[in-house]
């Protein structure tokens, strides 16, 4: 009787929570089924089982963290051996290794009855996990508004009441839960781990808002962002610098063949950032419409672990918060972030005379230990040098 393992839901992922159960035991289940939700700090997830068989156990309850590699459920005997599938079966990608099927599962349901000697309010929350949650923290679900489709109730609604401040003795303490925690753990381990040196540079960007208001023009349908075209710049800089497309592996320095560009997005759960993967691959179109998509799913909730991790290099446009210049903190385990800050009209001198011209200020972050500030001095200069001369950069790519 096999055991289904709890996969490996994404790179630097080590353990997941049970939302809730698709299946219960004695149900027959075949290959590539979903039978559980699990929520790990980036995103939840429908998991697939790799054995077609009966359920005979199932390995924890709604709300219960398991690490990878914990069993999640037993198939009992006459199982199909992991890969087998019929032709009536489909086969996706939700996970590395998994694949997706169209079979119809169960879904339980509670109906709540009023009656005017006892009204009753029912909270729309689906997920057992955000009841344990709200529980757990004595949040009254009754009196919280849902974000989700029809005022479902989600988890984001439940972090945002947890983080209401709290005033006890005259200090306000703010609870550090859920992304916010994610992200503040992995920040620190970068702050800790990465000795890391900034330098920056302020560029004309006249002619990169000028060629993007081209591109658009002449295909109003496929628009390309300035975060786009920075991002694409950025590629071609590390196919010329590869050592900032790298990270540090005990006492070796790792090269990494493909260019994986994350990039920050703030979402109502927090910050977090989807990844463009092969994204050297792709046109400036087609890497600024992955770039789009992405923002969209993610502040949709609807991206997985899979488009949140496997990131090499990241870019960080935090020009969009109104600021010109910002040290950010490497993106761990990765070398280096390129920021970018806002565009605004600044005296220039061009041919010796002062003008009015639109200028940015370009930052790079990078891991001392895989380069000099020779090399990124020469990266962050290439791609300045795109920014002032897009046209002829582009014609290049």
């Amino acid at each position: 009787m096999p055991d289904f393992l709890l996969p490996d839901l994404g790179e630097g992922l080590t353990e997941g929570t049970i939302v809730t159960w698709l299946v219960a035991e004695g149900d027959t289940v075949g290959v590539d089924q979903p039978v559980v939700e699990i929520e790990t700090a980036k995103a939840a997830v429908e998991v697939p089982v790799p054995f077609a068989g009966v359920v005979t156990r199932l390995h924890g309850e709604p709300g219960q963290s398991l690490p990878v590699g914990a069993p999640l459920l037993t198939i009992g005997p006459g199982f199909t051996e992991p890969g087998v599938t019929t032709a009536s079966e489909g086969s996706g990608n939700v996970l590395i290794g998994y694949g997706t099927t169209t079979t119809t599962r169960r879904r339980r349901t509670r109906t709540v009855v009023a009656t005017p000697e006892k009204p009753s309010k029912t909270p729309g929350v689906i997920s057992p996990f955000v009841r344990k949650m709200a529980a757990d923290n004595k949040i009254d679900l009754t009196k919280l508004t849902g974000s989700g489709p029809g005022g479902i109730i989600r988890r984001a609604d439940v972090e945002a009441a947890l983080a209401v401040p709290e005033q006890r003795d005259g200090e306000t303490r703010i609870p550090l839960t859920g992304v916010r925690k994610a992200v503040a753990d992995k920040l620190t381990t970068s702050r800790r781990q990465i000795p890391e040196a900034t330098v920056w540079v302020d560029v004309d960007a006249t002619g990169l808002v000028a060629a993007r208001k081209s591109l658009n023009a002449s295909a109003p349908d496929r628009p390309v962002s300035l975060l786009g075209l920075v991002a694409r710049f950025a590629v071609a800089g590390l196919r010329k610098f590869p050592e900032l497309n790298s990270r540090v592996e005990g006492d070796e320095i790792v090269q990494l063949r493909d260019i994986n560009l994350g990039f920050a997005a703030q979402t109502d759960r927090g910050l977090v950032v989807p990844v463009v993967r092969d994204a050297g691959s792709l046109s400036t179109r087609e890497l600024s419409a992955a770039i789009g998509d992405r923002t969209t799913q993610a502040r949709e909730g609807k991206l997985g672990p899979a488009g949140l991790t496997g990131g090499t290099f990241t870019v960080n446009n935090y020009g969009v918060f109104g600021v010109d210049g910002s040290a950010a903190i490497i993106n761990h385990p990765e070398a280096a972030i390129l920021g970018i800050g806002r565009i605004i009209d600044r005296a220039w001198v061009v041919d010796g005379e002062l003008v009015a011209r639109k200028i940015c200020e370009l930052t790079l972050a990078f891991d001392h230990r895989v380069c000099d500030g020779g090399t990124a001095g020469g990266f962050l200069r290439f791609v300045a040098d795109c920014v002032e001369s897009p046209v002829t950069a582009l014609g290049e790519l």
